[in-house]
């Protein structure tokens, strides 16, 4: 691998205008004349790239609108070095032999610093040779798609729902569940980790030496992708499907309302199946699991993105009965851009918050349910939120503010009655809802916890905790450094102030 360096004149071709005209000198104010930058706005857009553009010049630094022989330093975000270099082949311009192409984070680095900072090879953008054109003989060849640095940290990974490696990352969330059955926590971490890499990769793992550079991925992982490489499947992943006790724990967890130490009792007492439990008159059951069993077929199967949006105008609707101008937000999968989840999930805020209206507001809406016979079961977590108190060390903390588990009746206005789990007669499904109430001053740090995913969360507090020295949680970030809350008001500013590049939702799919 090199670092791109010097980009030639490619075809001449009509140069993409790139916002307003070339600047022609630099502007008084700049304070490090020696650097010229351009922000390419391919894969930015052009909102962030102003942004951007805008930040870098109130900080001294000299950028250009267009791309010009003057230009340095080419700041790129979400593009490998060959994508770079592929547009640069058919700009109608001339470029120094020494331009450097940079990823973003540089330029982000370089703002928090106040000057430029020192550009290392994390930084450059590399040209990773194309294999397919090797006409050197070996097995199967990489594929010319490459990640030229891949984080550690699933916060500086852009992970969407285009899984290239399904088959590796379904057999590392069997083995990682069964290890969580098994309450062996640093196994069950180390393949959810993988799993999260491998979603993030732009090409499927062909041969073991695909894996050369990725980090996350230890001993007994490769061991597992190299033996489905060879065979087609793992037959670690074989036997844990066939264990007993695996689907004993996999059937009694899918009842809302079961945990671990529930289902390890059970299967003590010799249980293996729900109707023997639901039958046996000696064991008791808590409100939520007597829910999960009366409605378990509807809550069991997959809750659309039709059957969400219902839901949405369902909670809305009841929230502006009570509360005009509160803002009511899906967040979890749907927010990711999944098209099916097991519940729907909601954030709730409003400028007009008091602490009477956090007390009233959710049981409110749960008596309007309850009048219009929509709901099947509450449970109601008064807010124990302190708003002094530093944000917990621990990556997979709860939040402390006022929130609802339910189970909602939704209608429908056609319902097949062959389909699987459908009654006969029956017009409705019991649909699991989370509503959340938060501070208006907190709504950004809620949004982003309630938004997930659950790996991208565990690696965004890692990240602040390890390499930013703060604290982050559902309520605040706190600079552990300086001893202050630092305020944001949406997510990009969290994000700014740990210093990241911004992920939308539908990229944390990690």
């Amino acid at each position: 691998m090199e670092a791109l360096r010097m980009p030639h004149s490619g075809p001449r071709k009509k140069r993409p205008r790139q916002m307003g005209a070339s600047v022609a000198s630099p502007p008084p104010d700049i304070k490090f004349r020696d650097l010229v930058l351009f922000i390419l706005e391919k894969k930015m857009g052009s909102t962030r790239r102003a942004f951007l553009m805008e930040l870098a010049r109130r900080k001294g630094f000299r950028v250009e609108n267009e791309l010009s022989d003057c230009v340095t330093h080419i700041v790129a975000e979400n593009n490998s070095g060959s994508d770079v270099l592929e547009w640069l082949q058919v700009q109608n311009v001339s470029t120094s032999s020494q331009l450097e192409v940079l990823d973003v984070s540089w330029l982000i680095e370089c703002m928090r610093a106040g000057e430029p900072v020192e550009t290392t090879g994390q930084h450059q953008l590399v040209v990773r040779k194309d294999y397919s054109s090797d006409p050197s003989p070996g097995p199967q060849k990489t594929p010319p798609l490459a990640v030229e640095k891949l984080s550690q940290y699933a916060c500086q990974r852009r992970t969407t729902l285009n899984n290239c490696n399904r088959v590796f990352t379904d057999a590392f969330e069997v083995l990682a569940e069964n290890y969580e059955f098994r309450e062996n926590e640093v196994s069950c971490v180390a393949f959810l980790r993988a799993a999260s890499v491998l979603k993030a990769l732009p090409f499927p793992i062909l041969s073991m030496r695909d894996t050369e550079g990725i980090p996350c991925l230890e001993d007994k992982v490769k061991c597992v992708i190299e033996e489905i490489l060879e065979d087609g499947e793992s037959s670690e992943v074989k036997a844990v499907l066939n264990d007993e006790r695996y689907q004993s724990f996999k059937l009694f967890t899918s009842v809302f309302g079961v945990g671990l130490k529930t289902s390890e009792k059970w299967f003590r007492m010799g249980f293996r199946t729900l109707s023997k439990i639901r039958s046996d008159e000696t064991l008791k059951f808590t409100r939520m699991q007597k829910a999960g069993f009366l409605y378990y077929e509807d809550l069991v199967s997959c809750v659309t993105w039709e059957e969400a949006e219902a839901v949405s105008m369902l909670v809305k609707e009841a929230v502006w009965a009570f509360l005009p101008d509160a803002f009511v937000t899906i967040t979890g999968g749907f927010r990711r851009g999944k098209k099916i989840g097991h519940d729907v999930d909601f954030l709730i805020t409003s400028p007009e918050i008091t602490e009477e209206t956090e007390q009233q507001l959710l049981p409110k809406v749960i008596n309007l349910w309850e009048r219009k016979g929509l709901l099947l079961y509450y449970d109601l977590v008064e807010s124990t939120f302190d708003k002094l108190k530093q944000p917990s060390r621990k990556v997979d903390a709860l939040d402390h503010f006022p929130k609802c588990f339910l189970i909602l009746k939704l209608h429908h206005q056609r319902v097949d009655s062959s389909s699987p789990g459908q009654q006969e007669g029956k017009n409705w499904k019991a649909i699991r809802v989370d509503l959340v109430l938060c501070p208006y001053e907190r709504r950004a740090f809620a949004l982003l916890g309630w938004t997930g995913s659950r790996q991208f969360e565990r690696d965004l507090r890692r990240f602040a905790t390890h390499e930013r020295k703060m604290m982050l949680d559902n309520h605040a970030l706190y600079d552990r450094t300086k001893r202050i809350f630092l305020q944001a008001e949406s997510e990009e500013e969290i994000f700014a102030h740990l210093g990241l590049e911004y992920i939308d939702p539908w990229e944390r799919n990690a």
